[in-house]
């Protein structure tokens, strides 16, 4: 009798099934051991956050229904675990798909090496990126730092993206304990918050391809300009999907490059999705190449940068309670949602690094433990371009007037009225600063202020200047 061959797939951010060459690559090999481990260890200060753990249990469980109950789910250092598994299931091939976080990458290598010195042949495939990091070099063999060049010279003028894989047909290898289900991992803290942020969420492989296509019929028809306006449905909603890897990005690319054919009016607004897509390969260039980005400045001179201690900011900043509309009904949405529209972000971000002069790692920490897509390059290169001390960074004196977003933007004002409802009654003249509003039309309102809805905590034309002040003292 001839023992039955078992391959081991270790799923990470590659949460599906379809276009996953790793899993294909396991499933082709023999009968398929499907394993999740979670490390809360190893990643320190960037273990999962609270949104993704809570994005992350649904995942699992959606994933889970697609192996047939197959998934075990592990937790602690995968290399023991990894090891333990080959043993017990005298596995010779393992698979995984590529990840790009620093830590990770010095783990991988320690595993492979490990699992190698035992005869165990681990394969690991690009299931993330359209072009990984070494095919999009400068002719010269140093990464790109300025976006334009980086997508026009070294993506759109490499190997086009490889097609999405076929689903793989899988024998699952005979289980000798059913004791590894999804609860081992204690995700769910059973808070309220988490039952309230879930209830409109779509979580799985199913519902990212029903998002992609609802948004190619759709949203795509104005996204260049639609994208940019909160209240509006031009945007994907795929940003989760894809830091899970509900969705592969080759999907997506290829599906919009296909609607291009079929629709040549789609021109720019198609174009300009791809770029986005583009800039999420930057970022994990950036990540790959300068491992630091997490944590220090990639623009040195903003060592020296006097930021300011400023807890009650801050807390206000997390809170919606700066008294600043456009500020407060981002930071509400992603708190009630676990997502925030990319025109806020911009900001709400400008509003806490350069209003409050509150350093960029605090807003960097808070995305991490408050959004669904939290994600360690796109997370870290935003704040580090918004903060204007990284790579391709907006200019530190481009600095975000909310009111003036808001006005552009949020034209009749409907997304604060949604988010902060306090204001709801006010004009949209003066719902954007309602400080100017005369006491008789906040009364008719129903609004007082530093009672119904904060004051200001900062003066916007003060604190723009006083930023300015201390950005010109890193040239002294």
């Amino acid at each position: 009798m001839v023992s039955e061959k078992v391959a081991l797939h270790w799923f990470r951010q590659d949460l599906r099934i379809a276009d996953n060459p790793a899993l294909l690559s396991a499933a082709d090999y023999g009968s398929l051991l499907p394993i999740y481990i979670l490390d809360e260890t190893t990643p320190e200060a960037f273990s999962i956050g609270g949104a993704g753990r809570l994005w992350l249990h649904h995942s699992l469980k959606s994933l889970n229904d697609k192996l047939n109950g197959n998934l075990r789910c592990f937790k602690g250092n995968p290399e023991t675990i990894l090891k333990d598994l080959c043993e017990e299931y005298d596995i010779k091939h393992v698979t995984w798909n590529r990840a790009y976080d620093p830590w990770r990458i010095k783990q991988d290598t320690k595993i492979k090496a490990r699992l190698n010195s035992i005869s165990i042949k681990v394969e690991s495939y690009n299931g993330t990126l359209l072009w990984e990091p070494w095919e999009t070099l400068k002719t010269d063999g140093s990464p790109y730092r300025v976006f334009t060049p980086f997508y026009k010279n070294g993506c759109l003028n490499a190997n086009p993206p490889r097609r999405p894989l076929k689903k793989p047909r899988i024998n699952y290898a005979v289980g000798k304990n059913n004791h590894h289900s999804l609860g081992i991992l204690e995700l769910l803290k059973d808070k309220p918050w988490e039952r309230e942020i879930i209830s409109n969420s779509q979580i799985g492989e199913d519902e990212a391809n029903k998002k992609l296509e609802e948004f190619l019929s759709d949203g795509i028809n104005d996204y260049k300009e639609g994208r940019n306006f909160p209240a509006r449905k031009n945007i994907s909603g795929l940003s989760p999907h894809l830091h899970w890897g509900e969705i592969s990005v080759n999907t997506v690319w290829h599906a919009a490059k296909k609607q291009l054919n079929i629709r040549p009016n789609l021109g720019e607004n198609a174009y300009h999705f791809l770029s986005e897509l583009g800039w999420r390969e930057f970022s994990y260039s950036l990540l790959y190449y300068f491992p630091s980005l997490p944590t220090k400045n990639l623009q040195p001179r903003f060592d020296r940068f006097p930021w300011d201690e400023n807890p009650r900011g801050l807390k206000a900043w997390r809170n919606g309670t700066t008294g600043i509309p456009i500020v407060d009904a981002g930071m509400r949405q992603l708190w009630q949602t676990g997502y925030m529209h990319n025109r806020l972000r911009m900001i709400v971000g400008s509003f806490l690094v350069k209003n409050l002069r509150i350093h960029w790692h605090h807003g960097q920490a808070w995305f991490w433990d408050t959004l669904f897509d939290a994600d360690l390059a796109n997370n870290s290169a935003s704040w580090q371009w918004i903060a204007g001390c990284g790579a391709d960074a907006a200019p530190y004196f481009r600095i975000f007037n909310p009111v003036t977003q808001g006005l552009k933007f949020d034209p009749d004002g409907s997304f604060i009225r949604k988010f902060v409802p306090e204001l709801a009654n006010v004009p949209t003249k003066f719902i954007f600063q309602p400080w100017e509003a005369p006491q008789t039309v906040l009364a008719k309102s129903g609004v007082k202020l530093g009672e119904d809805y904060p004051e200001p905590i900062v003066n916007l034309k003060t604190s723009r200047d006083e930023a300015l002040e201390a950005f010109a003292s890193l040239k002294a």
